[in-house]
């Protein structure tokens, strides 16, 4: 390690630290801390298809390498030394990888179920986070690396990298600035589960994957092909399916339109059907209509005729349809309306990687900031939970409680298989 990156990092030890004991914390560490062209040092953790797209933003920045499958873990590491020359280590246990003083942040695109450890305990070992998105399997779980985030000072970036995207960013600030007048309602359409088809037997674990690991908090199960790696998103254990899958984007910009990046709705209403040979235990079909304050209704729909995939705004004046590549106003006229100084003018970043590695250096909320990411993750969430039991449910978005159902309040969390706890 060189002087300056010594200096730079026991600088940053050093202030958080002298947070911890301030009543006011500093609302950031200088920039100087890094010099100017200084490489930050990024460590990876989960290295399927999400990962190994992640580590391709970070070639550079990367040096070590952690996954329980030892075939993804060795073909990440391959993939940078083939690319930018540089040999990472390989580990097997993420907590090696924060054990590492030369580390200044990780990326984090495990399965779902293993997003809030790692982020917890990185924030704990003062390394800034990215965590692909859904950023949990729980509310409680939210709330928890929000507060890991701010009490450890860390930077925290949600991989709901549609904000950094011109065309999301546009739809919303139209829509906050008024043009098409008050906003009335939302729609946001989700696919149905690409789910793996018909089921295999349980077998054996590969040599390759430790199981166990890949299980950790989550309920022990037999070993199924069919239930891990890309497929863990279409079973309950480890996912939300496309609620959390896709609703992560599209309810994220809907969230980003109708500013409540830090609230959430007053109630969530959802019917759902379920794979008749239960190939899969998540959604099959789904419509949710959530109540807004501001009287406004955000209706979600799976695999719903009248709701295309992607978030569309409908006010008194018109409307605006977005998605990946797409983005259509009615009436026409609205998409040519250029933003006036006195109008809303949202974060703009156009790199949702180099944003985050930015934030790193500046120590401002990065665009999709834990607490966004939370809120986002709630919504979904509150969906399944409801569509799961059948029901209406009421939320405070304040103290993030469900009143008037124990058997759904009881749902905002889930308990952890031993030894792993959620601290």
């Amino acid at each position: 390690m060189t002087q300056s990156a010594a200096s730079r990092r026991q600088f940053l030890k050093t202030s958080a630290a002298a947070a911890a004991g301030l009543a006011v914390a500093p609302a950031f560490v200088p920039s100087t801390a890094f010099g100017a062209n200084e490489r930050i040092i990024t460590g990876h953790i989960g290295l399927g298809g999400q990962g190994r797209g992640n580590l391709g933003k970070f070639m550079k920045n990367a040096v070590a390498i952690c996954d329980v499958d030892t075939k993804h873990a060795e073909q990440a590491a391959k993939n940078v030394k083939d690319k930018v020359g540089t040999e990472c280590e390989i580990y097997g246990d993420y907590r090696k990888v924060l054990d590492r003083d030369d580390i200044d942040a990780v990326v984090i695109s495990t399965p779902d179920h293993w997003h809030a450890l790692p982020t917890i305990d990185a924030c704990k070992a003062g390394k800034d986070v990215y965590c692909e998105k859904p950023l949990t399997l729980t509310v409680v779980e939210g709330r928890k690396i929000v507060e890991a985030a701010r009490a450890n000072k860390r930077i925290v970036q949600t991989g709901s990298q549609q904000r950094s995207a011109a065309n999301f960013r546009k739809a919303c600030e139209l829509v906050r600035s008024g043009y098409i007048g008050k906003l009335q309602k939302v729609l946001v359409g989700i696919p149905g589960p690409n789910h793996p088809g018909e089921p295999v037997p349980d077998s054996d674990p590969p040599a390759e994957l430790d199981y166990d690991f890949w299980l950790g908090q989550a309920p022990f199960r037999p070993y199924n092909k069919k239930h891990v790696h890309y497929n863990f998103r279409f079973f309950w254990d480890y996912s939300g399916g496309q609620m959390t899958n896709w609703g992560a984007h599209h309810i994220d910009i809907a969230h980003w339109g109708m500013g409540v990046d830090d609230s959430g709705p007053l109630s969530v209403d959802g019917k759902a059907t379920f794979h008749p040979k239960h190939w899969h235990d998540v959604t099959e079909t789904c419509r949710i209509t959530y109540q807004y304050p501001n009287d406004v209704t955000m209706i979600l729909g799976q695999k719903e005729k009248d709701i295309p995939l992607g978030t569309t705004f409908i006010g008194e004046k018109g409307e605006i349809f977005v998605n990946r590549g797409q983005f259509k106003a009615t009436p026409g006229e609205l998409g040519e309306i250029k933003l006036t100084d006195s109008d809303v003018h949202l974060y703009e970043s156009g790199d949702h990687h180099g944003n985050f590695l930015d934030c790193i250096k500046t120590r401002e909320l990065p665009i999709c900031d834990a607490e966004i990411g939370h809120r986002t993750a709630t919504a979904c969430h509150l969906g399944n939970i409801s569509c799961r039991l059948g029901r209406k449910i009421s939320w405070d978005a304040k103290s993030e409680t469900i009143s008037g159902d124990d058997e759904a309040a009881g749902m905002l969390s889930r308990p952890y298989r031993a030894p792993w706890e959620l601290t």
